[in-house]
């Protein structure tokens, strides 16, 4: 939840495969630079870098943790500064970057390589700070598009890592915000999608990024879609945060 005292740090997961640690502006490995405003650092805004220390937040985020590819724009900037300019009573806002390109579902099972280094970085942030996980932005399921095997146990897989992850971090009610696939590296994506849209666990919201523009390999949101991804999911955190203040 949203916490209006300052002094009290809101922490954001952010975990998925390489849509969310950002190719936007990255063609042929080459990333153009090109920071839009909505992504531009921010005092307010930090991040837990690979050596577990908190430093101000710049693109690329997830450059110190997905080393194996040429990482941009993503959605975490414009989440957090969308965040900013909607309440006035957030204080600080701590993203946790842990997203790495090309894993499927299955890598992020418990016992996992994903999974523990996600888990671990999810603790140092609260311990650090005794700060408060206030979500996780999930975008994750390209993988799982190629073989139909992959794609019929989605859902299965995905609710597990859920499920695991908030035992694990003592947070039964984690909020997830998750993405449902823009795109996908076969045939099978609208079985991952269908998963992701009905994802029948309690606290799990879906923001569909279906349409966004797609750079040419036709699989990465593009520096604008993410931009627009980040509001999105910005949107979708104040709505939930609004609705349960409320009942």
């Amino acid at each position: 939840m949203i916490m209006a005292n300052s002094q009290v740090k809101n922490i954001f997961l952010l975990a998925g495969q390489s849509n969310m640690s950002g190719l936007g502006g990255v063609v042929k490995n080459v990333w153009d630079r090109i920071v839009p405003p909505e992504c531009s650092p921010n005092p307010a805004i930090l991040k837990l870098d690979a050596n577990l220390q908190w430093v101000e937040a710049t693109e690329p985020l997830h450059a110190d943790i997905d080393v194996n590819v040429t990482c941009g724009i993503g959605p975490g900037m414009p989440f957090a500064n969308s965040l900013l300019n909607k309440t006035s009573c957030l204080g600080i806002v701590r993203l946790v970057p842990c997203a790495m390109a090309g894993n499927k579902i299955s890598e992020w099972q418990k016992g996992t390589f994903l999974y523990n280094q996600l888990v671990k970085r999810a603790k140092a942030a609260t311990l650090q700070e005794c700060g408060v996980i206030s979500a996780m932005l999930w975008y994750q399921g390209e993988s799982d598009t190629v073989r139909l095997s992959d794609a019929n146990v989605y859902k299965g897989k995905m609710q597990q890592f859920f499920t695991d992850l908030r035992s694990d971090l003592g947070l039964p009610e984690l909020l997830i915000i998750q993405v449902a696939l823009a795109s996908g590296g076969k045939h099978y994506t609208e079985i991952v999608r269908e998963a992701q849209l009905n994802p029948e666990i309690a606290n799990v919201v879906t923001v569909d990024a279906k349409g966004l523009q797609l750079h040419k390999d036709n699989l990465h949101l593009t520096a604008s879609s993410q931009v627009f991804l980040g509001h999105m999911m910005a949107d979708a955190f104040m709505k939930t945060i609004s609705t349960t203040s409320s009942s």
